[in-house]
């Protein structure tokens, strides 16, 4: 089976966890403070603040703001759960808009016209790996004096006009296994506002500035140095990681047999896959099926738009978003992960030709009848 999804430890990163073994201090130390001035390089900003998980950089990064009861947040219903979960946390009230056909990310026109007196922020998602349309959605945000929370979560190392992700605004990562790079679980806030900086620190360690003196209710939301070790390895191989997703996202371009529709990739933006998401017009799932029993993993992301999950329809949430509940139903995730092998890139092509002749082929020979 070629995985969806497959994350790449080698040698290095085995080192380096023992070497932090072997040091003793296994957590926040001096190799998580490494980690944190490196992603910051990387992000073209003055500070990062590791998180143990993307889910906690997205809450801490609220509540740095002052995110809290009676508050809105404008975000995307097209995304996973944590990212309006984490508004919800706050005490805050998720406002969803529905997204862009094309790129699957937040329509700033609807952003716009969604603000209220209550919306303190904007928290956009740069999903599978694309950036959302930044230099509309940063004007809106600076003309109406709201945060702007990215949910980089899915694009590490993506650019929007030459700049990093992550550098517009608060920008909030994971490092999940199935992330374009690991620390096995793992997040990182980024800014250049010191006070959102230091109060993201106070809040991940019991408010603590000193040890064992407490300014701020805060939690237990460290990375430890183990897992930093991993990151800072990762980290070195990232731009190699990405250009192998891009290469292969190119190959699978190149191939995909109609009528399968690729990822749309807009021009002043680069795109580093997380996912590779193609278009598929009818029959989704009985496509997935047929790569399954042909040796080839899949995913749908997301299957069901967050406004229409259970507990957001318990809180009152049933407004209809047809681009978003579109998306749900025709989406469809390839492999494209750096582990691949030109034989693997090879045979996904082949196994969607069968699978695309065995599924839709026969639908679209029944429509041309039936005219």
């Amino acid at each position: 089976m070629i995985p969806i999804a497959r994350p790449l430890i080698g040698p290095e990163e085995k080192a380096a966890v023992l070497a932090v073994l072997d040091s003793g201090q296994l957590t926040q130390g001096a190799v998580v403070a490494a980690f944190e001035e490196e992603f910051a390089a990387l992000c073209g900003v003055r500070y990062a603040i590791a998180t143990s998980s993307g889910t906690a950089a997205l809450y801490l990064a609220l509540l740095a703001h002052g995110i809290g009861p009676g508050d809105e947040v404008i975000t995307t219903p097209f995304s996973f759960i944590a990212t309006a979960n984490s508004i919800l946390a706050t005490g805050a009230r998720p406002v969803f808009v529905d997204i862009q056909p094309d790129t699957f990310t937040l329509d700033p026109r609807q952003v716009a016209a969604a603000l209220t007196p209550r919306t303190q922020a904007i928290l956009p998602v740069h999903l599978f790996g694309q950036p959302a349309d930044l230099a509309e959605l940063v004007a809106l945000a600076r003309r109406h004096r709201l945060a702007l929370i990215e949910d980089c979560c899915q694009a590490h190392g993506a650019l929007y006009r030459g700049q990093p992700v992550g550098s517009f605004g608060t920008g909030c990562f994971s490092f999940y296994p199935t992330k374009n790079m690991t620390t096995g679980e793992g997040g990182m806030v980024t800014t250049n506002d010191p006070h959102i900086a230091e109060r993201v620190r106070l809040l991940r360690a019991h408010g603590m500035r000193q040890r064992y003196h407490h300014e701020i209710v805060g939690f237990n939301f460290r990375l430890t140095d183990l897992q930093a070790a991993i990151g800072r390895v990762q980290l070195r191989r990232l731009a190699e990681f990405t250009q192998r997703r891009q290469a292969n996202a190119a190959y699978l371009t190149a191939h995909l047999p109609a009528p399968l529709m690729p990822p749309a990739v807009r021009p002043d933006r680069t795109h580093v896959f997380h996912q590779y998401t193609i278009r598929v017009p009818t029959r989704r799932d009985a496509l997935a099926a047929a790569l399954a029993r042909r040796g080839v993993g899949t995913g749908v992301y997301y299957p069901v738009p967050i406004h229409q999950q259970p507990p957001y329809r318990e809180r009152g949430y049933g407004q209809s978003l047809p681009v978003a509940e579109q998306a749900s139903q025709c989406v469809l995730s390839l492999p494209v992960h750096p582990a691949l092998t030109p034989d693997d890139r090879e045979r996904i092509v082949a196994v969607l030709r069968e699978g695309v002749a065995e599924v839709l082929q026969p639908v679209e020979l029944s429509a041309v009848h039936d005219a």
